[in-house]
């Protein structure tokens, strides 16, 4: 991920090894990774499970709110790609019966948005 897209706040893929070693008191026995994507701060995980967000607080980081939502709350989600001259895919999702996206990212181009979409849609569906 280039540092002009990281300071746009596009998101760019995690490995999951790496995902593993700093998350891995936030997952269940059972639970594995499937796919994550870091901001600058920032870090949101799809597991088998949940769709679990970090987000880190304050001009030092050291305070971080993780928020967890199980897919079956994930009422609809759109991707749309980045166009010829756009630097940026997004991605919405809507939790429950909310009129407007609860969850708004955008990721670099390197990332293969359809990927995304069919993660989501494999546990959401």
């Amino acid at each position: 991920m280039g540092l002009f897209s990281a300071l746009m706040g596009n998101a760019g893929q995690a490995s999951s090894e790496d995902l593993l070693k700093q998350y891995s008191q936030l997952l269940l026995d059972d639970e594995k990774i499937e796919m994550g994507f870091k901001l600058i701060r920032d870090v949101f995980i799809f597991t088998n499970k949940r769709l679990i967000l970090v987000e880190k607080q304050g001009l030092t980081g050291s305070k971080i709110e993780y928020k967890s939502i199980a897919y079956k709350a994930i009422s609809r989600f759109s991707v749309e790609t980045a166009g010829t001259f756009d630097l940026e895919a997004e991605l919405k999702i809507w939790v429950s019966s909310e009129q407007n996206p609860s969850i708004t990212k955008q990721f670099t181009k390197s990332v293969n948005v359809y990927e995304v979409q069919k993660v989501l849609a494999y546990y959401v569906l």
